[in-house]
């Protein structure tokens, strides 16, 4: 597996300390979560969508390959939680050290 660049190792470890405010954080001030094809495009709906669905859902994800390509990072795991399970691709849009994006689809 390729090592996860930052900023998405850190969310990664994040999300898996289930650290709401540091979730919310790690995105840009435009940056949206595209949850297989539903779009959470502001800080209150990604917080309403990640409440029950991924920091709520005490989620964790556990990395088994890692792509990259320019500023896409792509993460395939396994993803645990009490809302969702299975394995999933997790891709990022980076900005610096923020992240513009997230995306999951089937993995």
């Amino acid at each position: 597996m390729t090592t996860i660049p930052e900023p998405v190792a850190s969310f990664i470890e994040t999300v898996n300390r289930h650290d709401e405010q540091g979730f919310l954080n790690a995105f840009t001030s435009d940056g949206f979560v595209d949850d297989w094809g539903r779009q959470f495009t502001d800080r209150d709906a990604i917080k309403r969508w990640s409440d029950t669905e991924f920091i709520g859902a005490r989620g964790t994800l556990t990395p088994e390959e890692t792509t990259i390509e320019g500023d896409t990072v792509t993460v395939v795991g396994d993803w645990a939680s009490s809302h969702a399970n299975g394995r999933s691709k997790f891709i990022f849009e980076v900005v610096g050290d923020k992240l513009a994006s997230m995306t999951i689809r089937e993995g």
